[in-house]
């Protein structure tokens, strides 16, 4: 279980074709994993992800502990029974959450939550929700992900902010190897991958110390944290870049909250198997939509000797355009030729299917993207 096995190498890039083995399915990498928060990928069904190609959704434990619990999760059968989704799920440690949701709302409601406290038995937090009080060691992210059932979970670790000093990143580093430790010694369900997160900041060394680090645990698959978190995208891929070298190239790669096309393009080239983020969701709720096209803001994809643009069917313009988003598109609102017009006045009037069409659309979008990526490396032109 959770064997890996590369099968295309590209002979021009870093980037490969693999299959993951988990208990509920093989995943084929590379995969983008669309985020299900709360058990759920927003305005999605189960058939719905499986038209649009998604192998594997991400669930967060954060929130799932607070509502609807754990022990509720447990008891109807794990997050497959529970949510009919019967393809691989991963959950995240909590990790994230407790520190930027704790953040968050402090600055959002001042005195009525109180900042996240962290020291080295684990994380005192204060529910988004309700303000109540809560604490996470990383015993006990493990014991929830085992209630929740995951076919691969996270380990516990510290996302220090893109504005930490060197000394905030290196205590996050050490407490997160440190936090490792405890996860793998409490970790009993041999049905679950757990994953190590490397963490180090813009730090060189402190990013090859952790690389190292979690290599050496010889666990399932490894994953590159702390990214995404307000640092240029040129320093996402430097990141990336310092990571790998050390990370074995035998196992699955995971580069968390990494989203947008250009990004996707850029990382997969450099030897990552596995990202996840809400963008393709929250856009479409917002009312934007990705497409291969020169209209809107052109965003040149070199590697694949293409672009595509983001367009915002709030605008004005597009009220009398009865073409729909893309003449090319394989999603429902394209397939069915549903012009922008008429997605537009859904968006406008909030309507529901409005915000599930543009959905269907930008995960299509993503998936659509990927097998375009797996068919180069395969010509080696990628």
């Amino acid at each position: 279980m959770f064997e890996f096995e590369i099968t295309q190498q590209s002979k021009k890039s870093k980037a490969r074709t693999g299959v993951f083995k988990t208990p509920h399915g093989d995943i084929c990498t590379p995969v983008f994993m669309p985020v299900g928060t709360v058990g759920a990928v927003k305005t999605m069904t189960p058939d719905d992800l499986e038209t649009v190609g998604a192998q594997i959704i991400l669930a967060n434990t954060y929130h799932l502990y607070l509502r609807p619990g754990n022990k509720l999760i447990k008891k109807a059968g794990g997050l497959h029974n529970y949510t009919g989704y019967p393809r691989p799920f991963l959950t995240d440690s909590g990790g994230y959450q407790v520190f930027s949701l704790g953040k968050a709302m402090v600055e959002k409601r001042g005195g009525d939550i109180k900042p996240t406290k962290i020291s080295d038995k684990g994380v005192e937090f204060f529910s988004h929700i309700d303000g109540s009080k809560h604490f996470f060691s990383p015993e006990d992210s493990i014991k929830i992900q085992q209630d929740l059932g995951a076919d691969i979970i996270m380990a516990f670790d510290e996302c220090p902010p893109a504005t930490a000093d060197r000394a905030e990143v290196r205590k996050a580093v050490t407490r997160t190897h440190a936090w490792l430790e405890r996860c793998i010694k409490v970790k009993s369900n041999s049905n679950q991958a757990l994953i190590p997160i490397c963490q180090g900041g813009l730090h060189k060394d402190l990013r090859e110390e952790s690389s190292k680090f979690i290599n050496s645990k010889n666990m399932p698959a490894n994953a590159i944290g702390g990214v995404s978190v307000g640092e240029a995208k040129k320093d996402i891929y430097k990141v990336v870049d310092w990571c790998i070298k050390y990370l074995d190239e035998k196992k699955p790669r995971y580069l968390m909250g990494v989203g947008y096309p250009e990004d996707i393009v850029e990382v997969i080239s450099r030897g990552i198997d596995m990202f996840d983020c809400v963008l393709p969701t929250r856009l479409a709720r917002h009312g934007l939509v990705w497409l291969f096209s020169d209209d809107g803001r052109q965003i040149n994809l070199k590697k694949l000797n293409k672009s595509y643009s983001q367009i915002n069917l709030k605008n004005a313009k597009y009220k009398t355009d009865f073409d729909p988003i893309s003449k090319t598109c394989r999603c429902y609102a394209c397939k069915n030729r549903l012009s922008k017009s008429y997605l537009k006045h859904l968006i406008s009037e909030n309507e529901p299917l409005g915000i599930h069409l543009l959905t269907i659309h930008n995960l299509t979008f993503i998936f659509d993207l990927i097998e375009e990526m797996k068919t180069a490396i395969a010509s080696n032109r990628y």
